[in-house]
């Protein structure tokens, strides 16, 4: 047999066939080639970089389409228990212990979430146990950005050790070549028990006569670290299981737990427990395989996951990944999927840093929710209890971060890929059903974390309707849901998790009802005036939600309690500069409380007085009114977006400002539509665009939070925006691009012409919509449900006319 090149060669041409491709994508083409074509292979513009750095907690490993398996590195500073950042990755951190089987894409609460079972390539003997290294110093190694390479589906990384990792994925498995210095010892070691949070328990068993490793591990605990609540969290609500084959004999064996090591063991358990530093340092287990290096120094390796059994990895691997599937095979399918799921929406013209911002804010935004069930069907209920999807639902999906997602990226989702919609709104009402008809605000595979506030998942399963989803149960979904805001709970009372994850879903609901705002001093909740404000969000779009489904009487309820913010809406609320009228939490009496400043958080989540007093979408009008008419409400939007010499202030950092890097202010751009001011919308998202987002690590403003922020941006990008949750409305403003088709196979193509679309043209002057002239800022639901053309013409200042009329302004 012909000899192979080593690991390091073969390493370095992958990395050379990286760079070329990279090369031809970002290639700057003369103008006329760039008005032309629509991009015909969106994966050429995706950085999964983006977002690793400044705070965007997003990972740049291998991972499909909404997949279940997701393989990138754990990093480390220095400490066992903890990593450079939420989920795993921060850029600046060049130090890893392994590459994690599981990860979340840019959710907060570091550690993070998942980053289950991270496998080392290991070059030297194991003679301590890993668990025992505490400060990560001798079996974790540094590595160089000038070795990683980062694509769809595939991640590749050279260490400093000399070891080199190529993974690639389908949804439940994946393959690995790993390559080590020939004549020295390698290792791969399965570190079983160190998921980001810890673990209750782990399990490594060691098959040499089959060529295998298989173990799981028992772990949850997401937001466990919090000082808001987070001990009431750390608990385990899921268990992975892995199985792995390998194409070779292991020349070594063992494992470990805690400080001890078992040379030549194959078996082995023990978990971490979910506290951090020296409470949790050194204990785990794990275990290794060791390969003879002299002749062949690559190993491959296949593994499947399941979060319901052995035997569901292994069905899993299986199915997905050939016997002798290549690395090469399963990055190639790997990126035909992407390039497929990308190729939902197809741009013209641009930058090519505006087309890499894009698709890759396209990619971030379409990677969950995730498969949670096995290729047969099976997932792991919230009753702890194995499920089995039931005809005319294709998969149980999870990871719902709530909160943030129900703004912007269930809007994204539902416009984009419905049946996907469709089938995440049918596992979440599964859920709820095995958890006793309560719908958690923040579901990680099977767990409810109660993480944030508010009620989210009824202005998600709303907000499908509206769009057009319909393949769940949404006569039984709605109902349980109304249920859910009418009916109250004995968790609404309780304080376990407070105040960043009470356990109530809808806490104290019997005062709620009574006195129609949540009461600071009695609520159970973070923050009563955000309670409040969320839950009219939610009831709002419930009672849309009833009206579309001839459920009048409902839909009058829950629309007037839409309108409870108002209760929170103090008129007196000063600054002490002239200006009056901020939401402010109130007391059970009715006083409120105090003292109070715009600038102050007490009574809100994440955010300040400044910041939630814009958050009334579903009334904009409203709102509008109680600060004294559309004009007055213009001028101190105005306020929110610039400093007093008329400066932006968009970056973040001023708590009487705009904050791009959390979700409870995040439509205020797009309030001047409502206020008769639309230009100013289209000058403040631009800004925000052209200097918030960009490429590169930093080129998120903070957390991704499971593609919310990225969703943002596709959507101003492409010009529209939705207006509120509940609805199918969207906003209008200029787009990005010269042209774009949104390709819809279940609800009629929508396409978006500005031919003078450029960084000089940031202004709307006119649009039409399927050929006719519109004076109205936004669309209805039939550009959503049925497609349609929306055509503009963009200035290069604004047209202060168009779009103004109060007849015509969105509600």
């Amino acid at each position: 047999m012909p000899s192979r090149p080593s690991a390091a060669r073969r390493f370095a041409a992958r990395a050379a066939a990286f760079v070329v491709t990279g090369a031809l994508a970002g290639a700057v083409l003369p103008p006329a080639a760039q008005a032309a074509p629509l991009v015909a292979h969106p994966t050429a513009y995706v950085d999964p970089m983006i977002g690793t750095a400044n705070g965007g907690n997003t990972y740049p490993g291998a991972v499909r389409p909404y997949g279940m398996i997701a393989w990138s590195p754990t990093s480390t500073t220095g400490d066992q228990t903890s990593t450079g950042a939420a989920n795993g990755y921060e850029y600046g951190v060049t130090r890893m212990r392994g590459l994690s089987l599981t990860h979340v894409n840019g959710a907060g609460c570091n550690p993070g979430a998942a980053g289950d079972v991270p496998i080392m390539p290991f070059v030297g003997d194991v003679t301590s146990s890993p668990s025992a290294d505490t400060k990560d110093a001798v079996y974790a190694s540094g590595f160089s950005h000038d070795n990683e390479r980062a694509v769809p589906g595939r991640y590749t990384v050279g260490l400093d050790s000399g070891a080199t990792a190529d993974l690639a994925v389908s949804e439940r498995a994946g393959v690995a070549d790993f390559g080590f210095p020939a004549g020295k010892p390698a290792n791969l070691l399965f570190r079983v028990s160190n998921s980001l949070n810890g673990s209750e328990d782990a399990e490594i068993r060691i098959d040499a006569a089959h060529r295998k490793v298989t173990g799981s591990v028992l772990t949850g605990a997401f937001c466990g670290r919090r000082a808001n609540g987070g001990t009431n969290n750390r608990k385990s609500y899921y268990r992975l299981y892995f199985s792995a084959s390998f194409d070779r004999d292991f020349a070594t064996t063992g494992t470990w737990r805690d400080g001890t090591l078992a040379p030549g063991a194959t078996s082995g358990s023990g978990g971490e427990g979910y506290a951090t530093g020296a409470d949790r340092a050194g204990r785990g287990s794990g275990g290794w395989v060791g390969f003879d290096t002299t002749e062949d120094d690559d190993v491959r390796m296949r593994i499947g996951i399941s979060y319901v059994s052995q035997a569901g990895a292994e069905a899993n691997l299986r199915k997905e990944i050939a016997p002798r599937a290549s690395v090469d095979d399963v990055a190639r399918a790997g990126a035909g999927a992407w390039d497929r799921e990308l190729s939902s929406v197809r741009v013209g013209g641009g930058s090519d840093a505006q087309r890499t911002s894009f698709y890759t804010a396209l990619y971030h935004s379409l990677m969950q929710p995730n498969l949670i069930s096995d290729a047969d069907g099976r997932y792991p209920g919230m009753d702890g209890e194995p499920h089995k999807v039931t005809r005319g639902q294709k998969a149980q999906y999870s990871n719902f971060s709530g909160w943030d997602q129900y703004r912007a990226q269930i809007q994204l989702l539902a416009l984009l890929k419905p049946r996907i919609a469709g089938d995440f709104a049918q596992s979440l009402y599964n859920f709820a059903r095995q958890n006793g008809g309560v719908w958690d605000r923040w579901v990680h595979i099977n767990g409810a974390t109660h993480v944030m506030t508010g009620d989210p998942t009824a202005a998600t399963l709303a907000t499908f309707y509206a769009m057009g989803v319909r393949n769940f149960d949404y006569e039984g979904a709605f109902e349980s849901l109304a249920r859910q805001a009418t009916v109250p709970h004995p968790d609404g009372l309780s304080d376990a998790g407070c105040p960043g994850q009470c356990t109530g879903q809808r806490p104290n609901l019997a005062q709620y009802l009574e006195f129609h705002y949540a009461a600071q001093d009695v609520c159970h909740c973070w923050g009563g005036a955000a309670e409040t404000l969320e839950d009219a969000v939610a009831d709002a779009a419930l009672g849309r939600w009833a009206r579309l489904l001839g459920r009048d009487e409902e839909a009058a309820a829950f629309e007037e309690r839409g309108t409870w913010w108002r209760n929170v809406f103090n008129p007196a609320a000063g600054d002490g500069a002239g200006t009056t009228g901020y939401i402010q939490a109130r007391n059970l009496d009715g006083s409120w409380v105090t003292p109070f400043s715009p600038g102050s958080d007490r009574g809100f989540a994440q955010g300040t007085s400044a910041t939630y007093t814009w958050m009334v979408p579903q009334d904009v009008q409203g709102l509008a009114e109680a600060m004294g008419g559309r004009d007055v409400a213009a001028k101190r939007l105005d306020g929110f977006f610039h400093k007093a010499d008329g400066s932006w202030s968009v970056k973040g950092g001023d708590a009487l400002r705009y904050d791009p890097t959390n979700e409870p202010g995040i439509h205020a751009p797009w309030l001047y539509n409502a206020l008769g001011q639309p230009w100013k919308t289209q000058e403040t998202v631009r800004e925000i665009v052209d200097t918030v987002y960009g490429t590169g690590p930093r080129g998120l403003p903070g957390n991704d939070d499971l593609g919310t922020m990225s969703a943002w941006y596709v959507f101003s990008a492409l010009g529209v925006y939705p207006q509120t949750p509940g609805s199918a409305t969207l906003l209008l403003g200029a787009p990005l691009f010269a042209s774009a088709v949104l390709d819809r196979p279940q609800g009629g193509d929508i396409t978006i012409s500005a031919p003078e679309a450029d960084a000089t043209h940031p202004y709307i002057d006119a649009v039409t919509v399927d050929g006719r002239t519109s004076d109205r800022s936004w669309t209805d639901a039939r550009l959503v449900t049925r497609g349609g053309a929306l055509t503009y013409r963009l200035a290069d200042r604004p047209n202060t006319s168009w779009a103004t009329g109060p007849a015509g302004l969105p509600r």
